[in-house]
């Protein structure tokens, strides 16, 4: 500002000099007048270039200005400049902030003071069917109709969630979604939502295991406790005691098989995955389960007039011997149970076919068809299901204690195998399991 004032007193002095060496007292007066004027006219210019600057907004040009405005366009620039930069990092924790809640393997959806959708993340989109560019700002009630939705809106407690159902729900796959909202902020809510089908199975699938486990023991065991006290209080004949003692002696193997299928269960849960150190030769696996099979078949049909026809089919042993890598035990164990429920449900004179083929890519198929009933295909999903079956009273006179394919399931998901089922009601059933290439090598014989 001193500066300012002597470069406009200086003018002042150079006018009034002008004007005196001009025409006297006069003179110096109009010509202090006319600097002043002329000081004036051009501070007013160089104050509008700056204004025009400061409208265009380009400060990435400076003005050649000096003096005070000069000094206010550096300054103003250097003030636009430092905003930019706070805008340009704000709006990158923005971003990042977007971008983490868009990676969330949960639904994310802001709404504003009026319950309209300012953003959501994909996941969100996909629980509830937005579409994330024609529904930004629509109201959430408009969207989501779903009536107990709408009633934990209207209630306004949100301490708790709710579950609705999901988009692309149906009977045969369920999707239930749990949606909760917490609010922030002036009147804007936060609305949460993650899908829980996979907890809802499990749930449902811990309680029906519970419930299948008391009844599969409690049953053998009414009948023991009644012809415990049958025996303790009546006078019964040799041959009534001896038939009494042999039902006795089957519900209690059938209460030992269930109990032994289920540490089996909890064994191969809990215990280390099988490593690659041990190998076991296919021949020699396959030769155990067709012993087993064959024995099992000539029990279950020794008075029927025709056995079963049993086919085992070996492809690829001329070119080399095949190992495989795991728990020798526990793949005879898992194999030969496909084999032995083939044998079990395929009537006297059926055929049952049991293969194993090498694959292109190095991997194996091994695969057991019969020509038993079949099973309908409602039913097929749920086969390896823990005490899940298609007719009790069928599998109850074949001996089968309901755990069976699930503990095939956990022998082969532990060796990287996968089980597949494929079977039509009447015809007959094909339970194959693929087993990947890097479980498999074949040695070439000398």
């Amino acid at each position: 500002m001193v500066w300012r004032f002597s470069f406009f007193l200086f003018w002042q002095l150079l006018g009034g000099g002008l004007g005196w060496w001009q025409g006297g007292a006069w003179g110096a007066a109009l010509g202090a007048a006319v600097a002043a004027w002329v000081w004036f006219l051009l501070d007013i210019w160089r104050g509008g270039r700056m204004l025009r600057w400061l409208r265009k907004g380009d400060v990435a040009h400076s003005l050649p200005l000096a003096g005070l405005w000069g000094e206010a366009v550096e300054r103003t620039r250097r003030l636009v400049r430092q905003h930019q930069d706070l805008a340009r990092e704000s709006d990158s924790r923005l971003q990042d902030i977007l971008a983490a809640l868009q990676a969330s393997p949960n639904g994310v959806v802001l709404l504003d003071e009026v319950g309209r959708i300012e953003w959501c993340n994909l996941t969100a989109a996909e629980h509830f069917g937005f579409d994330t560019a024609r529904d930004a700002m629509q109201s959430i009630r408009n969207l989501v109709r779903d009536p107990e939705f709408v009633a934990y809106l209207t209630e306004g407690d949100f301490s708790h969630d709710v579950v609705l159902e999901g988009r692309g729900s149906s009977p045969s796959r369920p999707v239930r979604i749990s949606v909760q909202l917490h609010t922030y902020g002036e009147g804007r809510g936060l609305l949460l939502s993650r899908d829980v089908t996979a907890l809802e199975q499990a749930e449902a699938m811990r309680r029906d295991f519970v419930a299948n486990v008391s009844h599969e023991i409690r049953t053998p065991l009414t009948v023991l406790m009644g012809f415990v006290e049958t025996l303790q209080t009546l006078s019964l004949n040799a041959e009534e005691r001896a038939r009494y003692l042999a039902m006795m002696a089957q519900q209690a193997s059938r209460m030992q098989s269930v109990v032994q299928d289920l540490l089996t269960l909890s064994r191969l849960e809990g215990s280390p995955l099988p490593g690659m150190g041990d190998w076991t030769p296919v021949s020699a696996l396959l030769l155990r389960c067709e012993e087993e099979g064959r024995a099992l078949s000539a029990l279950l049909t020794l008075n029927q007039p025709r056995g079963h026809e049993l086919e085992f089919v070996c492809g690829g042993e001329r070119q080399g011997q095949f190992q495989i890598a795991g728990n020798a035990m526990e793949l005879q164990s898992a194999l030969s149970n496909l084999i032995s429920n083939a044998v079990r449900y395929t009537p006297a004179g059926g055929r049952i076919v049991v293969r194993w083929d090498e694959q292109a890519d190095g991997s194996a198929d091994f695969s057991v068809q019969d020509t038993g009933p079949g099973i309908a295909p409602e039913h097929i999903p749920r086969l390896t299901e823990r005490f899940y079956r298609v007719d009790r009273s069928r599998s109850r006179e074949t001996g089968g204690t309901g755990l069976g394919l699930a503990i095939v399931k956990h022998a082969l998901q532990r060796h990287g195998a996968t089980l597949r089922i494929q079977s039509t009601l009447g015809k007959g059933s094909t339970f194959s399991v693929h087993f990947p290439a890097g479980r498999l090598r074949r040695e070439r014989q000398v």
